[in-house]
């Protein structure tokens, strides 16, 4: 066999393994997102300032579902009524675990 068509069928071969594994480690590793994040996201006023310390509205958001943030306050651009939603929003709503977060608006 030629030593060029050899190792091209090798390649394949050992591509086609790793994809294979990498598929199924792709299914069994799964983590379910926290869907509260998403909107969490979508309540804060979009701005993007870093003035809450988080590089952008994301951070607060995940920081707010983690658990690291208690204050919604810390969002200087938002209004009163985005606080309130939002602080109520997660102490209404249960997460995967089950639990609600406490947050203050």
């Amino acid at each position: 066999m030629n030593p060029i068509l050899a190792s091209v069928v090798m390649m394949v071969a050992v591509g086609g393994i790793l994809g294979l594994i990498l598929g199924i480690a792709g299914q069994v590793f799964y983590v379910q997102p926290d869907e509260r994040t998403e909107q969490v996201l979508n309540m804060l006023p979009g701005y993007n300032c870093g003035a809450c310390g988080y590089p952008g509205c994301a951070g607060m958001a995940e920081g707010l579902v983690g658990g690291e943030v208690a204050n919604v306050s810390l969002c200087k651009p938002s209004n009163a009524d985005q606080r309130k939603q939002i602080a109520t929003y997660l102490n209404e709503t249960p997460g995967p675990d089950g639990k609600t977060l406490p947050v203050k608006p």
